[in-house]
């Protein structure tokens, strides 16, 4: 499949999207997350890479929304321009495959969104990270969604209210990251997380994923409640009754690629 503004190849069972428009820090336009969710899209329902890896081209991960593509847009057009961004977000946690953000710069507004919409995330130590429209006119309020899931409500009205930038400590320690390692060590680093994440069984990790974003915003009860239906299913998949012989017969579990 040809894309405009994003590169996918494959690096050893990992599949690695990286967005390419440098030259506009890769800014968000409607036709740049248009390609990014139909990458992801395809490689969820392709199966074959057992992680996803999400990098950038230059030394911006991603400035957020490109005004260049919003400033004239009038209420329909900014509503589906919007919706094409949930999209997107939506489609990362939606894929059956881990994702993991590798952020070697700044990360700012939906650029942030980003980050927070993927499962994991390691940055580099000069990456930044920042909801700015609170120091302007336009409140960072879809950003929001994601980045309050990831770091809680007082960081993420922090972040929110102040429209500062956050350093990469700063941000492994609200949990907006997993890793922060030297640049030259990110997409090592990046990788082995994303191979550690996805290995096992890629169905029961897929089954695993949907359900943490399934119960993770509801109440303990009904997140217990949903939490062990999708458990005792798993247990009597293939790849479950597999991961308990193998324990009891002393011997590496065998899965086969997700179905």
């Amino acid at each position: 499949m040809r894309y405009e503004h994003i590169l996918v190849g494959e690096d050893a069972g990992l599949a690695i999207v990286t967005m390419n428009r440098p030259e506009r820090r890769n800014a968000l336009s409607e036709a740049h997350m248009t390609e990014l969710t139909r990458a992801f899209r395809t490689l969820g329902e392709a199966g074959e890479a057992r992680a996803i890896v999400l990098a950038a081209a230059g030394p911006v991960f991603s400035s957020g929304h490109d005004f260049a593509d919003m400033v004239e847009r009038d209420l329909d057009g900014m509503r589906r321009l919007l919706a094409t961004c949930t999209e997107l977000m939506l489609t990362i946690q939606r894929a059956p495959q881990p994702v993991v953000a590798q952020v070697q710069g700044v990360a700012t507004a939906a650029g942030c969104q980003l980050v927070a919409s993927c499962d994991l995330a390691v940055a580099a130590e000069e990456a930044t990270f920042a909801t700015p429209g609170g120091k302007g006119g336009w409140f960072c309020t879809t950003p929001m969604v994601a980045v309050a899931r990831a770091v809680g409500r007082k960081r993420a009205l922090e972040m929110l209210l102040t429209g500062d930038a956050i350093d990469a400590p700063t941000a492994l320690g609200w949990g907006l990251v997993n890793r922060v390692v030297p640049r030259e060590r990110l997409e090592e680093e990046t990788r082995a997380l994303a191979r550690a994440a996805s290995r096992g069984s890629s169905a029961s990790k897929a089954l695993g994923k949907r359900a943490f974003y399934e119960t993770v915003a509801l109440d303990v009860e009904a997140a217990y409640a949903r939490a062990c239906e999708v458990m005792a299913t798993s247990a009597l998949t293939e790849d479950g009754r597999e991961m308990m012989r193998a324990f009891l017969e002393k011997r590496p579990a065998v899965y086969p690629p997700r179905r």
